[in-house]
């Protein structure tokens, strides 16, 4: 029976390497490219590389997932994705409207979290939306970004809690994380409020 504890001993010390921390980046545009949710492995890359080289290696990976997953639905997937749709009118109306809109929509749909970012790529893919406009567009998972690898280094600081309480780590800088943390999701939940009531004037909310 396979010991998934100390698979997970063997495998996260080598992320810690060069090597490692080199190919999070490709390891994490394949997860996206694959459809599947990016939030524990962002909350992971937080834990491994801390707040801002975790939101870094997410960001750059999850851009690049993210345009393959675009150009596979703008020719492959297509078809695929077009039947897809054919369940859900918002997202067919997200088509629509972004074609006319384009990047303004793209950001704000980005900055909202009522939207999977997954199937996202795929409705832009559709759209007439320019590749360069697409791209600009994904600036607005940053937010999203930075936050889920807070909450990963937060995570990892809290695993060592035991090592506050008898001195080996310094309480005080936890403390810090944690009300920086607080602040970026106070921004996030602000940003994202700002966001859906736009789109709810663009009868676009979920």
């Amino acid at each position: 029976m396979l010991d998934l504890s100390m698979l997970v001993e063997n495998i996260l010390p080598f992320f810690h390497t060069a090597l490692g921390v080199a190919l999070f980046i490709p390891l994490y545009a394949i997860w996206v490219t694959f459809l599947l949710p990016g939030a524990w492995v962002s909350m992971l890359a937080g834990a491994l590389y801390g707040i801002w080289l975790g939101s870094f290696l997410v960001f750059v990976g999850a851009c690049l997932g993210a345009e393959v997953v675009f150009l596979l639905g703008r020719t492959f997937l297509g078809p695929w994705t077009k039947r897809r749709l054919a369940n859900w009118p918002k997202f067919q109306a997200i088509q629509k409207a972004v074609s006319g809109e384009g990047l303004k929509l793209i950001l704000l749909t980005r900055l909202s979290p009522a939207f999977p970012f997954s199937l996202l790529n795929l409705v832009y893919g559709l759209s007439e939306v320019s590749f360069r406009d697409y791209t600009i567009g994904l600036l607005g998972i940053l937010p999203g970004t930075i936050l889920f690898c807070g909450l990963g280094d937060l995570a990892g600081d809290l695993a060592q809690f035991n090592e506050v309480l008898s001195g080996k780590q310094d309480l005080p800088s936890i403390l810090i994380r944690l009300v920086g943390l607080m602040a970026t999701l106070a921004v996030v939940w602000l940003v994202a409020r700002t966001a859906r009531r736009a789109l709810q004037d663009s009868d676009l909310s979920l």
